[in-house]
């Protein structure tokens, strides 16, 4: 871990207001290319990608599909970390930009299923697989943008501004999905829950060939980005690593294991209020395995009304970790998830009502959970390994919260007889190894991203290292 705060952060050499911009802009897109797909994956892509006689297995076939995403996000990490930690932020960050819109661009152009046959849906595997590569780098960058670049006691705060991106790639996402089904209406007399013929023609490609547009602006601001002073310093003074990789499970294993775990409820969280809500909270009351029962529209705008918390319970999270510490913070949300967990049923239970009151808490839980995460991750690696060693235990945990969140609580919700109280009891169970990774962790609020670390004495590093530094450039 690196070591404690002697003195001021350095001064930083890009302006507050590109910094967050930076920071923001590339999550938002991330998230916005996730969140058509999670909607796609649960309104289209099972009628158009996995044509099944059983609608279960239908979605569960293009829930795989979505998680198989998580799978690839790891390797990404390492790819992104390798270059990030030895090129530098800014340039990794453009590659993984372009490589994620490339990807969701030409989701929106497949042939579905009828149109080219099990092609089809591989085709739409391999793009999956190319969006989680992708993010698998993406994540830690804009973290590190903002973190690296941070004033002096405003690091969490401003390690918020990536994780703002979620809430805000959600809304902008579904809204255009709302939009588009408002435009393209069911036929008269037909169920208003369902897609209309038009919408399933072509009406659900034009979220995914939009992210084209948001691609172009993303890509304009980060290439106005100057390295932070944080890395000029270690490329500099050749510490700049021949292997990161190595390096990080060499010298910083037990942090990349707690790293993990940290993230862990976070994840479960995010997707069971993202992917398997919309899911449960569309399927009829009266179905095989019996939801919510409310329509599309209907139920994401409660959606958005709850994520409008998740963003600004997001933003007030970093000043919270900021005063009281990011372990202190989280230990507190976390607990408060392994409640909310266990109130899933008697809150879902009653009413519409109770149901917005579900999603308003678990957003809220969601917001103050995700924020500190941006300052947490890369205050546990020193500036050598930052990018690596963030990116693989976010990307990590994404395997074992976000890849099986949505298809295991599919599984529970059937075995729950249409009730998901076994799902909340899921989510509590996470919650609790979460807590328990926490409480075993240190706090990290006084490290310095930039200290300790010498051509000497790497910090942290053992004298084995297989990894040596790169002399610096001349």
């Amino acid at each position: 871990m690196p070591a404690p705060s002697t003195g001021q952060a350095p001064a930083p050499v890009n302006s507050r207001s590109r910094v967050l911009v930076a920071s923001l802009i590339g999550t938002t897109i991330e998230f916005y290319d996730f969140y058509i797909y999670a909607t796609a994956a649960v309104l289209v892509f099972p009628t158009l990608f996995f044509p099944s006689s059983d609608p279960t297995t239908a979605l569960l076939s293009s829930f795989a599909v979505f998680g198989a995403a998580m799978v690839a996000r790891p390797i990404g990490a390492i790819v992104f970390g390798h270059l990030g930690d030895r090129i530098g932020r800014k340039a990794t960050l453009v590659a993984s930009l372009l490589t994620m819109g490339v990807a969701t661009f030409l989701i929106g152009v497949l042939p579905t299923y009828e149109q080219a046959g099990w092609i089809a849906t591989a085709l739409l595997v391999l793009m999956r697989l190319a969006q989680g590569f992708a993010i698998g780098g993406e994540w830690s960058g804009a973290a590190l943008v903002a973190t690296e670049n941070a004033p002096s006691g405003k690091r969490a705060l401003y390690g918020t501004f990536p994780q703002l991106g979620a809430p805000l790639g959600f809304i902008i996402g579904n809204g255009l999905f709302l939009l588009i089904g408002a435009l393209l209406p069911s036929a008269a007399g037909a169920d208003p829950s369902q897609p209309s013929e038009a919408f399933l023609e072509w009406g659900w490609r034009v979220p995914f060939l939009f992210s084209a547009v948001m691609v172009a602006i993303g890509l304009w601001v980060r290439m106005r980005l100057v390295e932070s002073t944080v890395f000029s310093r270690t490329r500099e003074a050749g510490l700049v690593r021949k292997l990161p990789l190595a390096t990080a499970f060499r010298s910083h294993w037990r942090q990349l294991i707690l790293g993990t775990f940290f993230m862990l409820a976070t994840y479960v969280l995010f997707y069971l209020m993202t992917t398997f809500s919309l899911s449960y909270g569309r399927t009829a009351t009266d179905a095989a395995v019996p939801g919510l029962g409310y329509s599309y529209t209907t139920f994401v705008l409660m959606m958005i009304f709850g994520v409008l918390f998740f963003a600004a319970f997001t933003l007030i999270s970093g000043p919270l970790a900021d005063k009281y510490g990011r372990r202190a913070t989280l230990i507190a949300v976390t607990a408060a998830i392994v409640v909310f967990g266990l109130l899933w049923v008697p809150l879902t239970g009653m009413g519409t009502l109770g149901v917005v009151l579900w999603l308003v808490l678990g957003f809220t839980l969601m917001g103050m959970t995700f924020g500190p995460m941006g300052a947490l991750l890369p205050e546990l690696f020193p500036t050598s390994v930052r990018y690596t060693g963030s990116g693989i235990s976010y990307n990590v945990s994404s395997i074992l919260g976000a890849a099986v969140a949505p298809f295991v609580a599919v599984a529970l919700w059937e075995a729950g007889d249409g009730s998901p109280w076994l799902v909340g009891v899921y989510l509590s169970a996470m919650a609790l190894l979460t807590l328990v990774a926490l409480l075993l962790g240190k706090e990290t609020k006084g490290v310095a991203l930039d200290g300790g670390e010498t051509p000497e004495a790497p910090e942290q590093d053992t004298a084995a290292d297989a990894s040596p530094a790169v002399p610096a450039s001349r």
